[in-house]
């Protein structure tokens, strides 16, 4: 590429965050035209700076990864979006390629590995760490009734009975006396739902929820348990 790479920095972590853009900001095919400490910061930086590419890390205060992400990758699909992350269950690898992310790496990668798949997204590629390859390998080679047991596969056991709550038409606050949790939990683990469902709001992951079968008044007196295994839409958690 004749010109360097326009990147944007996102972590919380600002030991991290300074790091990697002093690494970057040394590549001559690179160029560093902004950091962001949180996803909110990034969907603004993003907008106001419009990078090749966004390196986004997961798990933020305010406005996590993957909502940003989701936000980023809608109003700008010109931009790609680099996630950089410790985070390498399945959940959270395929909750970002399906809010539009185009490669995953683990902050174990080194310098080189990450400079290589900037310059990788940045041309249009998907690009992944060794170990995340093959979990995406592994999924695609799975029978599709192994990939399908449950709706919405992509959500944890947790995450898809906060949605199957949400259905059901429960604020937060209710949410939390049900599951005995904390408001501010449930809060995270809902923002959560909506960025792995690419949804923008309760009211749409509850219709969406409702098509896959969720969200179904129980029996009178039968009491919620926790959704899994492969049990069918609606059956407790």
């Amino acid at each position: 590429m004749s010109l360097p790479v326009t990147v944007l920095v996102v972590d919380d972590h600002p030991v991290f965050r300074t790091g990697m853009a002093t690494v970057l900001a040394d590549l001559p095919d690179v160029s560093v035209v902004g950091e962001a400490c949180d996803g909110a910061e990034a969907v603004s930086a993003a907008a106001r700076l419009r990078p090749a590419v966004v390196l986004m890390d997961l798990r933020m205060p305010n406005v996590n990864g993957l909502e940003a992400t989701a936000r980023i990758t809608t109003a700008h699909p010109d931009v790609a979006v680099l996630i950089l992350t410790m985070d390498e269950d399945d959940d959270s690898v395929f909750a970002a390629l399906r809010v539009g992310a185009r490669g995953y790496l683990l902050k174990e990668a080194d310098g080189t590995d990450v400079h290589r798949a900037l310059l990788g997204v940045a041309r249009g590629e998907a690009v992944f760490g060794p170990r995340i390859a093959q979990r995406v390998l592994s999924h695609f080679a799975a029978p599709p009734a192994a990939r399908s047991a449950l709706p919405f596969p992509h959500l944890t056991d947790r995450e898809r009975e906060t949605l199957d709550l949400i259905s059901r038409g429960l604020d937060n606050a209710s949410i939390a006396r049900r599951l005995n949790l904390s408001e501010k939990t449930i809060r995270n683990r809902v923002s959560d739902v909506l960025a792995k469902l690419h949804a923008r709001s309760r009211t749409e992951a509850a219709a969406l929820a409702r098509d896959a079968g969720l969200g179904h008044p129980r029996p009178s007196g039968e009491k919620s348990t926790r959704l899994s295994g492969p049990a069918g839409p609606g059956s407790s958690p």
